[in-house]
């Protein structure tokens, strides 16, 4: 009889050792950890070209061999990411996970999933407003108007993709309008843009709901991207005093509440 402890197993063991070998590459701050995260978001923004191109790249015989070699590589990630995890049960309850799990679900079962597959450019989404994303490529920009900037054309790309991937799915080869997904994407730029050539419109009902809210969104999205672009540059400095956290990066004093801050110079 073994009268090893469970936790002395060298199965135990050999896990440990590779959740803390995740761990130090997916949150360390190495040489080897951050080309470690380079390389996974170099895949990362593969995968979601493929994404972006999957409607085009359907009727083709190697869809499928793609399609699934992309949802292993998704997988692999996954898993990875949930043993390096520290919590897994804080893990799976986070919202960006569930969006890659229903990604994943697309990927596996794409001929019945696959009217859901425009969904799949929140990865996009998911990716720019993740901590492993700015801890890796954006570290110098972190907290800066860059990053509010690329936070905007994320969310104005990826609602670009995702109304278009919708507009096809739902009307290519049902209207004459959208014979193509470039049919769509045309459409969709010329209704965000509230741009409205009307060369392309969308009928009934449905069609009509769905141009009202893509000007709105757009509207809305490119609003945002301006006051991101234009807005003054402040540095992310908590007040100690009253929590102001954005200042003027040569700020003396705290415009809410007139306390002598210190704002350090690699903030600027």
């Amino acid at each position: 009889m073994d009268d090893r402890s469970p936790a002395s197993h060298p199965k135990h063991g050999r896990l440990r050792r590779l959740r803390a070998r995740l761990r130090a590459l997916y949150h360390g701050h190495s040489p080897a950890a951050v080309r470690f995260r380079l390389w996974v978001i170099v895949v990362d923004l593969a995968l979601i070209a493929f994404f972006i191109a999957a409607p085009i790249l359907r009727g083709r015989p190697s869809f499928l061999v793609i399609d699934y070699a992309v949802a292993l590589i998704l997988m692999t990630d996954l898993a990875a990411r949930a043993l390096a995890y520290h919590d897994l049960k804080t893990w799976l309850r986070r919202p960006m996970v569930w969006v890659d799990f229903f990604v994943l679900a697309t990927l596996l079962a794409p001929m019945w999933l696959f009217n859901f597959a425009f969904l799949r450019v929140l990865r996009l989404w998911t990716l720019v407003h993740s901590d492993f994303f700015w801890e890796t490529v954006g570290r110098r920009y972190d907290d800066t108007r860059w990053e509010a900037v690329i936070r905007a054309l994320s969310a104005l790309f990826t609602f670009l993709f995702v109304t278009t991937g919708f507009v096809y799915t739902i009307y290519a080869g049902r209207h004459a309008g959208i014979a193509g997904y470039v049919d769509a994407l045309y459409f969709t730029v010329a209704t965000l843009t509230t741009t409205g050539f009307g060369d392309v419109v969308l009928p009934g009902t449905l069609g009509k709901l769905i141009s009202i809210v893509t000007m709105i969104a757009g509207i809305t999205l490119f609003v945002r991207l301006a006051q991101a672009v234009f807005r003054p540059n402040k540095v992310a400095f908590a007040c100690p005093s009253c929590g102001l956290n954005r200042h003027d990066p040569d700020a003396v004093h705290c415009k809410a509440c007139g306390l002598i801050l210190n704002i350090p110079d690699e903030g600027l």
